[in-house]
């Protein structure tokens, strides 16, 4: 593994304007609208006839650390033989490491197999015995079947003798064509079998989250499908954590996150680059009143999602 470089402190962010404004009561009533009818038991009244008394910000910083590893293993494989080269022992494979694979993009998941050189060799094939084929199993070997028709006695009715196996109470198995043998499904018939390592090349990107609590009442699941304005973005071979931020708790997290990843994924893969950024997620609590009570539900995310615990007009309905 190559050796980390010295860590140089990352700047923090410029301190721009860390709050988001309100929404207005306009976003927020069409944002309502929206999820109560995406809700076929839930009735539109509340909606136009409910009053918003009051609504409050409860914004939130969400830090996301990302490390792009690649990490390598190696199994066997086999493939029909059909004159491939046969390389094993002409001289020593390289290691898993030594061998070139392709450039990834950077925080794009994926995998590549490749078949390591010098390790190919050729051997009879273990699904068949090196016979190419393969009893068949719907007939026992026998090629032909008790006739389903006159289930076996050649006949139909009296003396009629039965049209489907022309009298012979047995008929040829469709499964085998009446061979009694099918092709080995695993050398395709050749009776040998190239055998060779592969090797697995696999890009994951590995990410943790840490959210601000905030004392809305909405619940920090909610906001793991939404995206909020992104304050901040540092992508390096390895970075270190953030120093100057306003929020403590976003410094120690920071500071908890990265030293995590780069123990725990330097020991068992290849680190290529990491990323962390801030994004400041917009919560809004809104409170309503309907036919005399009061009511809440919340506004969050760049995507206006809503959620809602206590929605007062709701119907009881089955899907026929």
């Amino acid at each position: 593994m190559p050796a980390y470089p010295a860590p140089q402190p990352t700047p923090g962010p410029e301190q721009p304007q860390w709050n988001i404004p309100s929404i207005t009561e306009d976003t927020a009533r069409d944002a309502f609208s929206l999820y109560v009818s995406s809700k076929c038991c839930y009735s539109s009244a509340p909606v136009k006839d409910g009053v918003i008394t009051n609504m409050e910000a409860f914004n939130t910083y969400r830090y996301r650390l990302e490390t792009f590893t690649e990490s390598r293993s190696t199994e066997w494989n086999h493939e029909p033989y059909h004159g491939q080269p046969v390389d094993a022992f002409s001289q020593q494979p390289p290691g898993p490491w030594d061998i070139p694979a392709r450039a990834p993009t950077f925080f794009v998941e994926g995998e590549q197999k490749i078949k390591v050189p010098y390790t190919s060799s050729m051997k009879p094939c273990h699904g068949c015995v090196g016979m190419g084929r393969n009893p068949c199993k719907d007939c026992a070997g026998s090629g032909n079947k008790v006739c389903w028709v006159c289930n076996g006695s050649g006949y139909r009715h009296g003396d009629d003798r039965c049209l489907q196996c022309s009298g012979r109470g047995r008929e040829n198995c469709a499964k085998c064509q009446g061979q009694g043998s099918k092709l080995c499904d695993m050398c395709r018939g050749k009776q040998q079998l190239l055998v060779y390592i592969n090797l697995i090349v696999k890009w994951t990107n590995n990410t943790d989250d840490y959210v601000v609590e905030q004392s809305s009442g909405l619940q920090l699941a909610n906001l793991s499908k939404v995206t909020g304005k992104e304050l901040f973005r540092d992508s390096q071979y390895m970075v270190y954590p953030l120093m100057g931020f306003p929020d403590p708790m976003v410094v120690q997290a920071a500071q908890r996150l990265v030293g995590d990843h780069q123990g725990k994924f330097s020991q068992t893969s290849r680190i290529l680059q990491q990323r962390q950024t801030i994004e400041l997620i917009p919560v809004t609590k809104v409170t309503y009143t309907w036919k005399g009570k009061t009511y809440i539900y919340f506004v969050y995310g760049n995507e206006f999602k809503v959620h809602t615990n206590d929605y007062p007009a709701t119907c009881c309905c089955s899907l026929m």
